[in-house]
């Protein structure tokens, strides 16, 4: 008595028709479209005015560690730290990270916090309704045993 093992195609299916699989799909396309935009900013806004400081291209401040440093591609000697495109690098990464969080994080978790203090709200009515028709409940109840016994002691 074996167990039939699914395939390996049978499993590649089932991992394809995961939620996440297909959520994760349409974060990566527009997460590169959304690259593209980013990029377009720095491109455009951010290194011009790096610019009025220094030069346009932020790939052009380099700092000499072993020296001469000459010449560049194939036929640059000595030592470059590139720190300049690593402050590109970072500035591309803090505008993603801003654009983000302020457009797409922060009125999201203000969303959900309201939402949630909606739902607080409504359920805070309902058990306030419910524990006032429980007292009134519980008076009648207590109104009746009190009336059948003043009715009997008086017979």
């Amino acid at each position: 008595m074996s167990e039939k093992k699914p395939s390996v195609l049978e499993g590649f299916k089932a991992f394809l028709m995961r939620g996440n699989v297909v959520d994760l799909a349409v974060a990566v396309v527009i997460g590169a479209a959304f690259t593209n935009i980013v990029n377009s900013v720095v491109k455009g806004i951010i290194n011009p005015l790096v610019g009025t400081i220094g030069t346009k291209n932020l790939d052009g401040y380099s700092s000499c560690l072993k020296g001469p440093c000459t010449g560049t591609g194939a036929s640059a000697e000595g030592v470059r730290i590139l720190w300049g495109s690593v402050l590109g690098a970072t500035l591309t990464f803090l505008i993603t990270a801003a654009v983000v969080y302020f457009l797409m994080v922060l009125p999201m978790s203000k969303y959900l916090a309201r939402m949630e203090a909606r739902r607080k709200a409504k359920e805070g009515t309902h058990e306030i309704i419910e524990v006032t028709e429980l007292e009134v409940l519980k008076e009648i109840r207590d109104a009746l045993v009190a009336q059948r016994g003043s009715g009997h002691d008086g017979r």
